[in-house]
């Protein structure tokens, strides 16, 4: 797995980091259980703070993603699917949006939740889990 990050971008170099690992993920490349770099040897490979690589793994680990262990290092955590990764990159890129013209967290909450509950074009004839059968 190759983990870049680059100083000139305005992105902190945590988020990078867990960027990169994400997408990693998401692209099938890093399946369940694999291990990740060590914290130690990451941060030398990249030349920044073993501090930096603990936050974004740590990122990685609220999102549910890896487990971090100590004396174990981190692994990507067991069930976890590329599908589940290439969501929570995609919420982290709608969330960024969504700051980007000014939405609030009610507003986009509501704005996911509508797309949540909107029925698809395939069950438009179908019942929903909201029907009650009385139709």
């Amino acid at each position: 797995m190759l983990i870049r990050v680059d100083p000139t971008r305005h992105e902190p170099l945590a988020d990078q980091i867990a960027a990169c690992v994400r997408r990693a993920i998401a692209d099938g490349g890093v399946p369940a259980g694999e291990r990740l770099p060590g914290a130690r040897e990451l941060a030398a490979s990249l030349s920044v703070s073993i501090h930096t690589v603990l936050a974004g793994y740590q990122q990685l680990r609220d999102e549910g993603l890896i487990e971090l262990r100590r004396g174990r290092g981190a692994t990507v955590r067991a069930g976890t699917s590329a599908g589940r990764a290439t969501v929570v990159d995609l919420a982290g890129q709608l969330a960024a949006a969504a700051r980007h013209i000014g939405l609030n967290e009610e507003e986009l909450v509501d704005i996911v939740h509508a797309a949540l509950t909107r029925r698809s074009p395939a069950s438009a004839g179908g019942r929903t889990t909201t029907d009650k059968g009385n139709g």
